[in-house]
């Protein structure tokens, strides 16, 4: 078995995300970065250069005017990823796609297609999208209970994962001298009939190079960490302190280890803040100077979004934390909840809990490139996680990462130097899934063959 090594994504958000409100005037960000395919392509390519394991599209369904600039205007995932597919060779291509507001097959034939364009390197993020306006872009007057999402993203897997076995591998010899183009007997239908999705199949595109895309999966509420447990490949979540990401990853690896799963098949990847310069010194000036050009106001209007775009700009500042109600309860509804807890528990005011979200993700990867590569280091070899996210904006500042922290890790081992395939999966070490009707004709073949050693049944006589 191979070492293990640290995973690495790269999340590339353009013009700026959550919290990045001044990000998008760098005079290395085009303006338009966000919706630019040769800016990603190039961002991609960068990440591909320094032996990334994938590049991470996120993506929602709902904005408004206060939403991230990012959020505002960018293009969809899976498209853009297949214009990446075609510029790069080594590195997955990871996109967001909600289980609330997609059907099973259109999502499992897109997320082939891209298996099929890239070579195997399709990743799905599942999400069962937060923003509770989503519904209103799809025809429903309310977005879906917490049940009623994570039950769908249950069987919405399960059924994407059902067509994906639509046809074993060999379904298709296309040999030319025989005239045969595909073999019956290796194409399957469905007939799934659940609770929320009735599917009939088969898939119309035959066994992708790695098998099934890679599964990601980013809830971190009691549903969505049972469902990570059950389906994903790997976790993206946040990880504030080491001792909060060790136990993190202790309870998901044990999760899944009580669903019957291998537990060293399910990844943790959180992502994470560097700031990089020659010197610790340096490093915390440039932290303090990116914190300081973050907006009181914007942050106030951002602060909403767990709370379904809760309008916080109607209350006095420097009173209590207002009451809400069940504000939330149909979008992010642990995090609004972790909101209101924290303002509850140290009487905060409304001013007091936005200045606390302001300072809340203080990077403990801030330093020198070593003092940046020994944290890394000290997090993986602890235990913390199994990769790591890194958000890409300003391409310089990847660079510091990519060329002066990254030697230092691969020098040490954590790192790969080389791709091992060219496979996502085979990159994150994650076995292929067996085909489910060839490993039921292996085992009735198995079941019904002769025990070793033992004498072959007479012929049968010819009439």
């Amino acid at each position: 078995m191979s070492a293990r090594t640290l995973k690495l994504g790269a999340v590339l958000l353009g013009v700026g995300g959550p919290g990045q409100h001044n990000t998008w005037l760098n005079p290395e960000i085009p303006g338009n970065a966000s919706v630019d395919v040769r800016w990603y392509i190039a961002r991609a390519q960068q990440a591909e250069a320094a032996k990334f394991d994938h590049v991470f599209i996120v993506d929602s369904q709902f904005i408004t005017p206060d939403s991230p600039h990012h959020y505002l205007s960018r293009l969809e995932p899976l498209t853009l990823l297949s214009a990446i597919a075609v510029h790069t060779s080594h590195i997955g291509l990871v996109g967001t796609i909600t289980t609330s507001y997609n059907e099973p097959f259109n999502v499992a034939r897109r997320l082939a297609s891209l298996d099929h364009i890239s070579g195997g390197r399709a990743g799905w993020n599942v999400v069962t999208s937060g923003d509770g306006g989503t519904a209103g872009n799809y025809s429903r007057d309310e977005h879906y209970d917490y049940a009623t999402r994570y039950g769908r993203a249950h069987e919405h897997v399960a059924v994407a994962r059902g067509l994906w076995d639509s046809y074993e591998a060999g379904a298709f010899p296309r040999d030319k001298d025989r005239g045969v183009f595909f073999d019956r007997a290796r194409q399957h239908r469905l007939d799934h009939s659940g609770e929320y999705f009735s599917v009939v199949g088969p898939l119309n595109l035959e066994r992708t190079p790695q098998g099934q895309p890679v599964i990601f999966q980013a809830g971190d509420s009691e549903e969505g960490r049972d469902l990570g447990a059950s389906i994903a490949d790997a976790i993206f979540t946040h990880a504030p302190t080491l001792e909060q990401a060790q136990a993190f990853r202790r309870e998901l690896r044990a999760r899944a280890a009580a669903k019957g799963r291998d537990p060293e098949h399910l990844l943790i990847v959180p992502g994470i803040s560097v700031i990089i310069a020659d010197t610790d010194e340096e490093a915390r000036a440039k932290d303090a100077a990116i914190r300081g050009t973050k907006s009181f106001d914007k942050a106030l209007a951002e602060l909403g979004r767990p709370f379904g775009w809760h309008d916080f700009t109607q209350y006095d500042l420097d009173a209590p934390f207002p009451e809400v109600g069940d504000a939330g309860a149909l979008s992010f509804r642990t995090q609004a909840e972790s909101i209101k807890k924290v303002a509850r528990d140290n009487d905060l005011t409304l001013r007091q809990v936005v200045e606390h979200q302001l300072e809340q993700f203080r990077s403990p990867f801030v330093g020198s490139p070593r003092t940046v590569a020994d944290a890394i280091q000290r997090w993986f070899e602890a235990g913390a996680f199994d990769g790591i996210n890194i958000t890409v904006n300003v391409p310089s500042e990847f660079a510091q990462f990519t060329d002066r922290v990254l030697p230092i890790l691969r020098e040490r081992g954590v790192v790969r130097s080389e791709y091992e395939s060219t496979t996502l999966r085979g990159n994150l070490g994650l076995p292929i899934p067996a085909n489910r009707h060839t490993a039921l004709r292996e085992a009735e073949a198995a079941a019904t063959a002769p025990a070793q050693g033992a004498p072959a049944a007479a012929p049968v006589p010819v009439a």
